[in-house]
């Protein structure tokens, strides 16, 4: 399949679209806390906990350590773990797959 330069425009105005409401220029982990600690490029600031989140849960605080930002700076990636999470996601609370969102409602569910 050939890509147009139409295609590309397109592409790239869909990820500026998705960047306007915000894009990862920094992220650490807070052992102490549990806590991913995410910087936007417009100065928000948020952080969640890993237990919330699909490839992170249950993890070694070493292998949480290791952060890497997505050029576009809408992706989080753990290479020790292989795990991903969309910054566009995390900020409308959305931690990992369809499944693993019902089962961490099935979980508060039941705590509550």
């Amino acid at each position: 399949m050939e890509v147009s330069e139409d295609d590309v425009r397109q592409a790239e105005a869909r990820m500026q679209a998705l960047r306007s409401a915000g894009y990862a220029v920094s992220a650490r982990y807070d052992a102490q806390q549990q806590r991913v600690a995410v910087r936007l490029h417009n100065g928000v600031h948020f952080s969640f906990p890993t237990a919330l989140a699909e490839g992170l849960a249950g993890a070694a605080p070493g292998d949480l350590a290791e952060i890497e930002i997505s050029p576009a700076g809408l992706g989080l990636h753990w290479p020790r773990l292989d795990a991903d999470l969309y910054v566009p996601a995390l900020l409308q609370g959305v931690f990992g797959s369809q499944a693993w969102m019902a089962r961490l409602a099935l979980e508060q569910q039941k705590a509550a």
